[in-house]
């Protein structure tokens, strides 16, 4: 990869790991949902000037976005208000191997052994960061996050069912059609959303910026600029530095805590998250 290149792909999983620690400080404002519903309406309002529509997958893209966006980003950040940013970034690694899952489900897709063990270790280091007993008061909140993983799941394998639709036009739509829903969401359960807008201050809504565009327009649009150039096994090991910045950011700028417990926890899962995409991959690309 090229030196600018680099520097892109390690860029995108900071952007994104910090992400979690902007949105948790969000949070002490906004609840969780109707941050997320603000967070898609900037995006949908920098990007629908852009792309058009796609024809004749709208409604294919209403379900993907509700399961995608509007259950996904309710669960996952719904957990991530009443645990740690830290630990619910290390939590979201079970995209990975619940992804391996549902490709073997779904698609018949091959699992390597390699793969089996990357699942193994992630499943128990995920199993060693829930039973934590300084977060036994936690539990409901760490099944969220691990149900928003399975979730981002089961949106890929509706994504991958789409068929080939532009990475920009795909962001875009999604994004427009999650608002609504979100807003919907957040109005059925959560409540003070008129309040918490009122009383917003401007360093409230530069999280909402970074959300909206930092976050997902502009991190999107340099990953899927380094997945149209290099191959996807040689960028995907790149996200692994994503839970090690929201677990940087979590303890220098929302003073974390980081327990033994969990460190090791975390360190089992992001093994068992490498084993699956760099060797399990690459041994699946040789038979």
């Amino acid at each position: 990869m090229k030196p600018l290149d680099v520097i892109l792909a390690v860029l995108v999983p900071v952007i994104w790991g910090m992400g979690f620690v902007v949105a948790k400080a969000a949070m002490e404002h906004f609840p969780p949902i109707l941050l997320m519903a603000l967070r898609f309406s900037v995006t949908a309002l920098v990007l629908v000037w852009w792309f058009r529509p796609p024809k004749g997958i709208l409604m294919d893209l209403f379900w993907i976005a509700m399961v995608s966006a509007a259950l996904q980003y309710s669960l996952t950040f719904t957990g991530l208000k009443e645990i740690d940013a830290s630990t619910a970034a290390l939590l979201v690694q079970l995209e990975v191997p619940f992804g391996v899952l549902m490709g073997y489900l779904v698609f018949h897709d091959r699992i390597t052994t390699w793969q089996v063990i990357g699942m193994v270790l992630a499943f128990a280091g995920t199993t060693l960061i829930v039973g934590e007993p300084s977060l036994a008061n936690s539990m409901f909140h760490m099944m969220l996050v691990i149900a928003g993983a399975f979730t981002w799941s089961v949106g890929q394998v509706m994504l991958k069912r789409l068929g080939v639709v532009g990475g920009f036009t795909l962001i875009t739509w999604v994004a427009v059609l999650a608002t609504p829903q979100l807003f919907i969401a957040s109005f059925v359960i959560e409540t003070g959303q008129w309040e918490a807008i009122r009383t917003a201050y401007w360093g409230v809504w530069m999280a909402v910026v970074y959300l909206g565009i930092i976050m997902t327009a502009l991190g999107y649009a340099m990953w899927y600029h380094l997945l149209g150039k290099y191959p996807v096994g040689h960028v995907m090991p790149f996200l692994l530095l994503l839970p090690v910045a929201a677990v940087a950011g979590g303890v220098l700028f929302l003073d974390e805590i980081l327990t033994t417990t969990i460190l090791i926890g975390g360190v089992l899962s992001l093994s068992g998250v490498a084993i699956i995409t760099i060797i399990g991959q690459r041994r699946r690309r040789l038979k």
